[in-house]
């Protein structure tokens, strides 16, 4: 007879996965112990947000300050982004134009942005579902 009897096999591992399951709860995890950073790390500069409405009106939003939407129009606009700029120089800019917005004026604001210099510009979009 050339076949293999697999049955005792099933139930041996049918014994270990209860007993697996049973043990398992019962087990505390170990204690880690972190290695020590000698320097500070500074966090992550929450990117100045551009909004564009569609009217054209544009509102800046610098998270690092505070929440509260300022209007603001392209020169104030310069002003603030070039001294957010001078404070923190890997501070990102994003653009958030509202859908119903013209795509030139979302464009006419990365390019002002970008002749400026400032080196960190994109666009800000809302994952689909």
């Amino acid at each position: 007879m050339s076949e293999i009897n697999v049955v005792p096999y099933i139930d041996v591992m049918l014994v270990l996965l209860i007993i697996f399951m049973v043990s398992a709860p019962l087990i505390n995890p170990g204690q880690i112990d972190l290695p020590q950073a000698s320097a500070n790390l500074n966090p992550a500069v929450a990117p100045m947000e551009v909004r564009v409405r569609p009217n054209g009106d544009l509102y800046l939003v610098d998270r690092n300050r505070s929440s509260d939407e300022l209007r603001v129009d392209r020169q104030r606009l310069l002003d603030a982004v070039r001294q957010a700029q001078r404070d923190n120089p890997d501070q990102a800019v994003v653009i958030a134009g509202d859908k119903s917005v013209r795509y030139e004026e979302v464009l006419l604001v990365l390019d002002l942005l970008q002749r400026s210099g400032v080196k960190r510009v994109g666009l800000l979009a809302k994952p689909a579902p």
